[in-house]
């Protein structure tokens, strides 16, 4: 018999406006007067300000500055001083330019602030499409969840897109697939959100190997922001092991975001095969393979991706602390993830270590 009981708040809550197509970021003054706002602030990274004063400049006299102080990982520090920034200038709305890393500092200035968020994604991370944000806290990744951090309006352009460099937008594209593989099988994901994340799959997984042939290609850039959103979507159901570890390496270890999830996935998702095989089945049949992680393992290689930790920085040193982080960072007994076929305990988060030290191509198993 059918029954499902989801939490609601924050999980499965995707941002109220998308608009989606090359051009879009056009219309962001728009969007801003929408909001009912007057002065945006722009939050991008150092190296993206030409692109900061470049949509500061389309937003015009409703811009209240270029804030390009954002780096991965969120730490609380530049939050709490983004925060001071953004009131100093008399902001009451964030603008996030870039990656994850733009929009991460915008979240955590809203955690405290309240103010709307319009990001404006250039990679495909997804976590413009959730109210979730990492922020890392002495040295540790740890999540925080609000729906004050959920964007108000996300706005994607591939036109964005074009010119980021090949081995970051490989990554990033792993990392929208990560979502896809860590969210389908968890209790908390809405039913309605599971054709999300196999469809973002399935389209992530044809244009990444498209994207390694012609990397300026608009149509393949767009499918990728496609997948990223449909990633995204899944990701407000939840996340668990998969991102347990990621995160882990990022956080505490300065592992690039989305080189941590493709480092680790192969190894998470042959972890995943055995205790979910009717959902990681639908991601198997949605990619086209008999095979997911050795699938998955050979999207990372062929598109020049680190397989092992080595490769991603780790040496054999880091593997016993890298274990007590990811295990103990997160609450990941919360009551919501009651029944997640994928607990993460120690001897499971070691094992897959193991496997992504060794770097050999997993699968195989029916």
């Amino acid at each position: 018999m059918r029954t499902f009981d989801y939490p609601g708040g924050v999980h499965n809550a995707t941002p109220p406006r998308v608009v989606f197509g090359p051009g879009s970021a056009a219309g962001l003054r728009d969007e801003v007067e929408r909001l009912g706002a007057q002065r945006a602030l722009v939050v991008t990274t150092p190296g993206r300000v030409a692109l900061g004063n470049r949509i500061a400049a389309q937003i015009g006299d409703r811009c209240a500055g270029l804030l390009p102080e954002a780096i991965s990982q969120v730490p609380i520090e530049l939050a709490r001083r983004g925060r001071d920034k953004a009131a100093s200038a008399g902001a009451d709305c964030l603008v996030a330019v870039g990656g994850g890393a733009a929009t991460g500092l915008c979240k955590g200035i809203a955690y405290e602030s309240g103010l709307p968020i319009i990001a404006v994604p250039t990679t495909y991370s997804g976590s413009e499409m959730t109210g979730f944000c990492g922020m890392t806290i002495d040295g540790i990744k740890r999540m925080h969840e609000s729906l004050a951090m959920r964007p108000s309006t996300v706005v994607y352009d591939a036109e964005l897109s074009q010119q980021l460099p090949l081995p970051i937008s490989a990554a990033s594209a792993l990392n929208a697939l990560a979502h896809c593989v860590d969210s389908v099988y968890l209790p908390s994901i809405s039913p309605l959100l599971v054709p999300a994340a196999v469809e973002g799959a399935r389209v992530v997984a044809n244009a990444l190997p498209r994207l390694s042939a012609a990397p300026d290609d608009l149509e393949v850039r767009n499918e990728l922001l496609y997948g990223a959103y449909l990633g995204g979507a899944a990701l407000t159901g939840g996340f668990a092991l998969q991102h347990a570890i990621a995160h882990m390496l990022g956080g505490s270890f300065g592992v690039e975001h989305g080189v941590a999830h493709a480092v680790v996935l192969p190894y998470v998702t042959d972890h995943l095969v055995r205790r979910a095989p009717e959902q990681l089945g639908r991601i198997a049949d949605a990619m086209g393979t008999p095979d997911l992680p050795g699938a998955i393992w050979d999207l990372a290689a062929d598109a020049g991706l680190p397989v092992n930790l080595t490769d991603a920085g780790l040496g054999p040193g880091d593997l016993e602390r890298a274990v007590e982080i990811a295990t103990t960072a997160e609450d990941h007994d919360d009551p919501r993830l009651a029944g997640n076929p994928a607990p993460v305990t120690k001897d499971v988060v070691e094992s897959i270590l193991d496997a992504a030290t060794r770097g050999a191509r997993p699968g195989g198993r029916s």
